[in-house]
């Protein structure tokens, strides 16, 4: 699996928390809220693993909003889900691109965008090297 490495698409500051782990390797921290309680969730950073850690329960079929641990901004995207409705999420790779995930427990959609194609396949590229090389 590829870890992926997220930063704030508002203030740019990196969401990676090295202090807490989950698949062995640093988890993304994000604050949700869900109906009037906030608290911190944490998402796995490999690409394609839905493992998480949160302080609040979120029933599966429900929707959070997502706000960055820094600036607290919304990171809500005007996009919504194409397999539920529900309003898409937006993260920016540090690598250059970005990634938007369902904020509806339990949906697995998710999109990929590069706006500079070449440019940013080939940060990505050149991120994630290793592991298209097999190490």
């Amino acid at each position: 699996m590829i870890e992926v490495k997220l930063k704030c698409i508002h203030c740019g500051k990196s969401l990676m928390d090295k202090g807490f782990e989950i698949d062995n390797h640093p988890s993304i921290k994000v604050v949700i809220e869900y109906k009037g309680n906030q608290g911190i969730l944490r998402l796995s950073s490999l690409y394609g693993s839905y493992n998480i850690d949160s302080e609040i329960d979120v029933p599966k079929g429900e929707t959070a909003r997502f706000f960055c641990p820094h600036c607290r901004s919304d990171m809500t995207s005007g996009r919504t889900c194409h397999e539920c409705g529900a309003p898409m999420v937006t993260f920016e790779f540090v690598s250059g691109g970005r990634l938007q995930i369902c904020s509806r427990r339990g949906c697995k959609k998710h999109l990929v965008e590069f706006e500079d194609l070449e440019t940013e396949i080939k940060a990505f590229y050149d991120a994630y090297s290793t592991f298209f090389r097999g190490g």
